[in-house]
């Protein structure tokens, strides 16, 4: 079995780094890397290689840098599965490493940051503004204040990359951010511009007139990669890969906003470059991503563990039906576009070649339902609807609290300490952590502890 490098491969030599990617992770090589590859393949445009930083796992950066960046996607369709060799990675480095990070978002020939760090990744606080008393980046603001670009936190590394480019008069350029959040730019254009006003009144200013922060909606489901996984990927390809990611054939982005410097020419990938990302955005996290977090917490309530078996299920299909048919009366888009979408997530949940699996969705809860399932819960309420998908969701989610066994959440601690006790007490001040509407909704909280009650048994 051959391993996988350039030479091996006959890749050739990376690209000229044009973007940095900060969350080196799998979804941003099914998603973002991978649109990179397809647009450095079309004829007439100049190839743009991706330097990539690492999150909150270092070690996720040395297989791909033992690899020259290279690694297969395993595309799993119902008809089977085939490999594809992503070649837009030019570094895969642990982002730790602060001379390194800076000096690739300092480099001139850099036009494009791309994000992929997670909700809970922001550090935002209840108002959107940034945590500034979280511990985690006050220590980085103090750094960052003193000179120092040893930072943990993403909006830290961020910052100090963007004060060494200001340093280095490199210039303008864009930053893309890529989690589920409303208007994904301006949430981070209003932690990045908080933090730098913390830290120094005119590297604030510089950022502010320097830096563009692009909207987008990004849509691939990417399931986390097994041993199994990888010796599919060797028998179909010949190449001992050890970072290949899975995911399905279905892709989708788009994108608002300038890029000053320029950026990779992703609409050959099928990018959508749009005025306005929010009726494609409303879609993606309510319909999707809604569904999901329904499934992820009151799917193995019924002994599922993966979406294909809970959609499967006919009682957990009529949750995910009332949650759309919900969810579609407050969006700002044709029936047409709407039914096509449903029935395409239905097809994605139930392809059985993906396994994805609900306790890899279920994390940070707290974090994700306020922009998954509130919106659309409190708009029905608002027109006098107790929509039983959302109540299902609700209940799921202090089902899957007070389980307890695989709650990974930034609030974990306190969301345990809320959820144990009589289902009567609980019910209001969980509720309340996510809105404290919700825990004054005396109609809302006695459906859920109802709900709560059946599934649980």
């Amino acid at each position: 079995m051959r391993g996988l490098t350039r030479a091996q491969a006959g890749a050739g030599g990376p690209a000229p780094v044009r973007v940095v990617h900060l969350g080196l992770g799998a979804f941003f090589r099914a998603h973002q890397a991978w649109y990179t590859h397809v647009a450095n393949t079309a004829d007439g445009t100049e190839p743009a290689g991706i330097a990539a930083f690492t999150g909150r796992r270092p070690d996720a950066a040395r297989p791909l840098a033992d690899q020259d960046g290279l690694y297969h996607l395993l595309v799993r369709d119902r008809d089977g599965d085939r490999t594809e060799l992503v070649t837009s990675l030019s570094g895969a480095y642990d982002g730790a490493d602060a001379k390194l990070r800076d000096g690739a978002l300092a480099d001139p020939a850099v036009g494009t940051v791309t994000l992929t760090i997670t909700e809970a990744g922001y550090l935002r606080a209840a108002d959107g503004a940034p945590d500034l008393a979280d511990p985690r980046l006050a220590g980085d603001v103090e750094r960052l204040r003193a000179g120092d670009s040893a930072v943990s936190t993403a909006p830290g590394r961020l910052l100090s990359g963007l004060a060494a480019r200001r340093a280095a008069d490199a210039g303008p350029l864009a930053v893309v951010p890529c989690d589920n959040l409303v208007d994904n730019g301006a949430t981070i254009a209003r932690v990045l511009t908080g933090v730098a006003d913390a830290v120094d009144a005119d590297l604030a200013a510089w950022v502010r007139a320097n830096v563009s922060f692009v909207s987008t909606t990004i849509d691939r489901i990417t399931p986390a990669t097994t041993p199994e996984d990888r010796e599919v990927v060797a028998s179909l390809s010949g190449f001992s890969d050890q970072a290949p990611v899975v995911t399905e054939p279905f892709t989708e982005w788009v994108l608002a906003g300038d890029f000053p410097a320029g950026r990779p020419a992703w609409e050959h990938a099928g990018a959508r470059f749009v005025d306005d990302v929010r009726p494609f955005e409303q879609r993606k996290l309510w319909l999707l991503n809604g569904a999901h977090s329904l499934l992820a917490y009151a799917g193995p309530t019924r002994g599922h563990e993966t979406v294909a078996e809970a959609i499967g299920d006919p009682v957990c299909r009529g949750w995910v039906d009332a949650w759309w048919d919900a969810a579609a009366r407050h969006l700002a888009l044709d029936a047409a576009d709407i039914a096509k979408y449903r029935a395409d997530l239905l097809e994605r949940f139930a392809n059985p070649r993906i396994r994805h699996a609900l306790a890899q969705i279920a994390m940070d809860g707290s974090q994700k339902l306020p922009i998954r399932v509130l919106p659309v819960l409190t708009r029905e309420r608002a027109d006098g609807v107790l929509p039983e998908g959302g109540v299902v969701a609700l209940a799921g989610w202090l089902a899957h609290l007070r389980d307890g066994t695989r709650v990974r959440d930034p609030r974990a601690e306190e969301l345990a300490g809320l959820a144990g006790g009589p289902v009567d007490d609980v019910v209001p001040r969980v509720l309340a952590v996510l809105d404290p509407a919700l825990a004054d909704d005396a109609e809302l909280v006695a459906g859920v502890r109802r709900t709560l009650t059946e599934l649980t048994g």
